[in-house]
């Protein structure tokens, strides 16, 4: 049984606890020849300490190791003090493909200096879903060919660099209005449907993408039992016949609630493996992930995973290390990468409705959340206190804060004719009571972008609330930057009208 575990151990992916590797952790990675980690926002501290947790992976796990992070850029990053990259729809606004290529080698640079060789990024999903609970700003847009040429060019940036992306969620989760971490989404569309929208992202990219990510996600029209990630008529029979696609197919993590809350660990591992992936990202506890060596070792041993086909899927992960190799690399171009993002957050910036800031000097009443935590996807939003710093910086502003939308009362402010500024800082969309009562004179939409039209108010919009997206907004008020992005997405057109009408 030992050489079925090793194998097994070499189609997993895990997640470590801490923020360095413990003697227990390291005797499982060699027991079972583990392959994969990826690494988090908690296991991160700075610089030095990461390099050192990622070059014991290395030593444990061997030349082969593949070491991967979220960094998309936007909210979703996992190290926060390299050079912020502005998110997918930022650069979707830009329209620019070699500005989306520069970013995507900027941040291999500053990933691969930390010892990580395998980003989980780009995002192919279209957000065509103004609900959308989870991917919004992380798309590149809703129009097929659009999206995915700012994509791949962000994809050839990184791979100039050496670190490997992984394009996802195949295939497509940008038409959701349930977020997979915490429920089972359904996309009831026709197959003609799905081939003219959600697939072609990842067929065009299935040419040079290599590696994917499953969406834990049922389409019943290609599977009416099996979520994509277990579902061997969309991995074996879309990704792999008819797309012809050759590289590395990973899971989205396995203990995410869609799958979690359905099957067991050791069972929907080998149905993913069996259904076509080539690892499969086991990041809950120990106990987990023990739970998942077992019963891939026990579907190899027993022919229901055929050793030809292990063998297949382990020279597609060794393919994919021996052309990424990890190991940290010098990183001598951070300021000048610092450059390149805050260039990229302006290129973004997006007006809706002929936004108009006040005057310098002037008296300003902002309305902001006063702190988002991370809701395990994304970091945490940047807190009211530090938008307000930054708005400090040409005005003297009254901050005032809410915990609740839905339980804040608008009509409450003073009537004393400041300029009031409304800062969205999270993700979620706002409620009936908000949409009907608030009235900003000015909306800085800094995270998702739909919420610009949860108010006939003009607003500006960041796609992101990383430092330098804050900074462009400041820069714009003070006259000294433009707004020249286009929102990606559809529904903006007939909101400008909405505002028009209501000014």
């Amino acid at each position: 049984m030992t050489d079925y575990l090793q194998l097994a151990g070499q189609l997993m992916m895990v997640r470590l606890f801490g923020t360095e590797l413990d003697a227990d952790t390291e005797a499982f990675l060699r027991q079972y020849t583990v392959r994969g980690a990826c690494l988090f926002r908690q296991n991160m501290l700075d610089a030095a300490q990461l390099a050192h947790f990622t070059g014991a992976l290395r030593e444990a796990m061997g030349p082969q190791a593949l070491i991967a992070l979220d960094q998309e850029g936007g909210a979703v990053v996992r190290s926060t003090w390299v050079p912020a990259p502005p998110s997918a729809m930022a650069l979707g606004a830009a329209n620019d493909p070699q500005l989306a290529r520069d970013v995507g080698a900027a941040v291999a640079r500053a990933v691969r200096s930390l010892g990580f060789n395998w980003n989980f990024a780009p995002v192919l999903d279209l957000n065509n879903n103004p609900h959308n609970p989870v991917i919004a700003e992380r798309s590149f847009g809703a129009d097929p060919i659009a999206a995915t040429r700012i994509a791949m060019a962000w994809m050839e940036g990184s791979e100039s660099e050496g670190v490997a992306c992984c394009v996802k969620h195949f295939p497509g989760h940008g038409d959701t209005h349930v977020d997979s971490h915490r429920d089972l989404p359904t996309v009831d569309k026709p197959l003609a449907e799905l081939e003219r929208f959600e697939f072609a992202p990842f067929r065009i990219a299935a040419k040079a993408a290599p590696a994917m990510m499953t969406a834990h996600i049922l389409y019943p029209a290609l599977d009416p039992d099996f979520p994509a990630t277990m579902s061997r008529p969309i991995l074996t029979g879309i990704l792999r016949e008819g797309f012809g696609y050759q590289g590395v197919i990973i899971t989205d993590g396995m203990d995410m609630h869609a799958i979690a809350h359905r099957y067991g660990a050791g069972e929907a591992a080998v149905n993913a493996l069996v259904a076509g992936a080539d690892m499969v990202m086991a990041i809950g506890a120990r106990e987990t992930q023990e739970e998942t060596v077992q019963a891939i070792a026990a579907a190899i041993r027993d022919g229901v995973l055929p050793m030809d086909d292990v063998q297949a899927r382990l020279q597609r992960l060794a393919a994919l290390a021996a052309a990424h190799p990890a190991g940290a690399a010098s990183y001598l171009v951070e300021a000048d990468d610092r450059a390149l993002m805050a260039r990229a957050w302006r290129a973004g910036l997006t007006a809706l409705g002929q936004p108009q800031g006040p005057a310098k000097g002037s008296k300003i009443r902002l309305v902001a959340r006063a702190d988002v935590v991370s809701d395990g996807v994304s970091e945490a939003g940047v807190p009211a206190a530090s938008v307000a710093a930054a708005l400090g910086r040409l005005y003297e502003v009254e901050l005032v804060t809410f915990a609740d939308a839905e339980g804040f009362d608008w009509a409450a402010l003073p009537q004393d004719g400041r300029f009031t500024i409304l800062a969205s800082t999270a993700r979620r969309r706002y409620g009936p009571h908000a949409r009907a009562s608030w009235r900003p004179d000015l909306h800085l939409a800094l995270w998702n972008p739909y919420q610009a039209l949860d108010f006939p108010a003009p607003a500006l919009m960041t796609y992101g609330f990383a430092a330098p997206a804050v900074d462009a907004v400041v820069d714009w008020l003070a006259g000294e930057a433009d707004a020249p992005g286009q929102c990606p997405v559809p529904g903006f057109d007939g909101a400008e009208q909405k505002i028009g009408n209501a000014m």
